[in-house]
């Protein structure tokens, strides 16, 4: 491969049906400040018409137009998510849509001989399909772009942790040869996987056993929040120490040249406690001077080098946790300590919390949309970037995607030097209006039974005009999604 490969724009659907979790917070007895610090201003919930495919279908819609992408070039349409309604056809059901909406714009459907793969693996299916778009321009030989969208739907049980935490939207990436916004080091890109049983699960089965095949199905989840948070914690670890040996430098170094660093995001405080962590570990292998500033930040703790060090070596074996009914258990808990005393210091706002501002407030207003998180907030950051005219041609940026079961992938990346242009068309703010504040009655009636009164439809993209109910030898729809271009 002789050509860089990479992203060249982004674009963003969200539903204009919003949650303020300040109100949610009155609505449901929480405390307003604790929920913003450590979750966000609001989430966005599917209408009754919408699916994952049409948020899919619009962000693609959108990103064609912004770009002004020729529909015959692209020979990729990969969608990842973990929403899926139809356990056979996929993304072709986005590129049908899409070829609908072209046509009724004037312009040509999708190249006839484009792949269309759907690729699942909790919140990180959208960073493989990126991945699988990427391998795909290094290999053809044909004059051909991919698109990759990452769609989701994130719901919560009423009254359970994670409630405040929900969110729906899609974000389409337009991936090239001679990238416009990001070069992709596609050979240094670090992986890490480890089955762990139970820390985020979405079996059939459990829908059979409820009853809740029938009528408005919630995909909800089977998640212990204590248990996947410490594999989030392990898994990327993992990925970024298999990134560092790929690359042959030392992390700690590398984390330090970086312009900014972006996470896959289930709520506004993780990404900061998993980098922070990750950092931490960087030092231990940093030589003297890594040593050095561990050991400060081990005194200020109250805690030993030596068994910091013991512990960052060990490999706990965190499947056990699960299997020995221990899921609270701290796979590094000397080490969480020490993070938290980093977490107050100067050195996290300057190594830590500054790479990763950038369009971090506009995050926490869309809420977790879990393929989704980790592509909506790079757009959300290079939007920021231009806005605020930051200088980032040139700059190293690092994405690191997560799923749940659970995997990781950590992305090195550099900004390309016009990168401002396609940065411009971006749009992530804009995808944010127009919205409806839901009232009580309307969440709760969105959430438990997928309608509400008083809702307004949506103004454009694709939506679900009607679905199949005939089940007969002669013809049977029953189940499939017909739809509609708005415009």
């Amino acid at each position: 491969m002789t050509q860089q490969v990479g992203i060249s724009g982004f674009a963003v659907y969200v539903p204009p049906y919003r949650v303020d979790l300040e109100s949610w917070c009155q609505w449901t007895n929480n405390a307003w400040d604790k929920t913003r610090a450590v979750v966000g201003h609001s989430f966005r919930m599917r209408g009754p018409a919408q699916s994952v495919y049409t948020m899919a279908a619009t962000a693609v819609m959108r990103l064609i137009e912004r770009y002004g992408i020729d529909p015959t070039r692209v020979g990729f349409l990969g969608l990842g998510t973990e929403s899926s309604t139809d356990n056979s056809a996929g993304a072709v059901i986005v590129k049908g849509m899409l070829d609908e909406g072209l046509q009724a714009r004037g312009l040509p459907p999708l190249n006839r001989h484009c792949e269309v793969p759907e690729v699942k693996h909790a919140c990180l299916g959208g960073i493989y399909a990126l991945k699988h778009a990427l391998r795909y321009l290094a290999l053809e030989t044909d004059d051909r772009c991919a698109i990759v969208v990452s769609a989701d739907i994130a719901e919560y049980a009423r009254g359970s942790s994670g409630e405040p935490t929900q969110g729906a939207g899609a974000v389409a990436m337009l991936v090239e040869r001679d990238p416009k916004l990001l070069n992709v080091a596609l050979s240094h890109i670090g992986t890490a996987s480890s089955y762990r049983a139970v820390d985020f699960r979405k079996p059939v089965l459990r829908n059979i056993l409820r009853g809740k095949l029938n009528g408005h199905f919630q995909d909800l989840p089977v998640f212990n929040g204590k248990y996947s948070t410490t594999c989030y914690v392990d898994e990327t670890l993992h990925a970024l120490n298999d990134m560092a040996r790929r690359m042959g430098r030392d992390a700690a170094t590398y984390y330090r040249e970086l312009a900014a660093t972006f996470m896959h995001r289930p709520y506004h405080r993780m990404p900061e406690t998993s980098f922070a962590m990750s950092y931490l570990f960087a030092l231990a292998r940093d030589g003297k001077a890594g040593l050095t500033e561990l050991g400060k930040h081990c005194t200020r703790a109250k805690l030993t080098l030596a068994d910091v060090l013991a512990e960052m070596r060990s490999n706990p074996d965190i499947l056990q946790f699960a299997k020995d009914g221990n899921i609270d258990a701290e796979a590094y808990p000397l080490t969480i300590q020490v993070a938290k005393e980093f977490r107050g210091s100067s050195e996290f706002g300057a190594l830590v919390a500054a790479k990763m501002s950038l369009g971090s407030e506009a995050m926490k207003d869309i809420g977790n949309v879990y393929c989704a998180a980790l592509p909506a907030w790079m757009a959300a950051g290079l939007e920021d970037a231009y806005e605020r005219g930051v200088d980032l041609a040139g700059g190293k940026v690092l994405a690191i995607g997560y799923g749940s079961g659970d995997a990781a992938e950590a992305i090195p990346m550099t900004v390309a030097p016009g990168w401002r242009a396609a940065a411009a068309k971006i749009g992530f703010q804009a995808a944010l209006d127009p919205y409806q504040d839901l009232t009580q009655a309307q969440y709760e009636n969105l959430h438990d039974t997928g309608t509400a009164r008083g809702l307004k439809d949506p103004e454009d993209g694709f939506v679900i005009r009607s679905i199949g109910s005939s089940s007969n030898p002669k013809f049977s729809d029953e189940g499939v999604e017909y739809y509609r271009f708005v415009r």
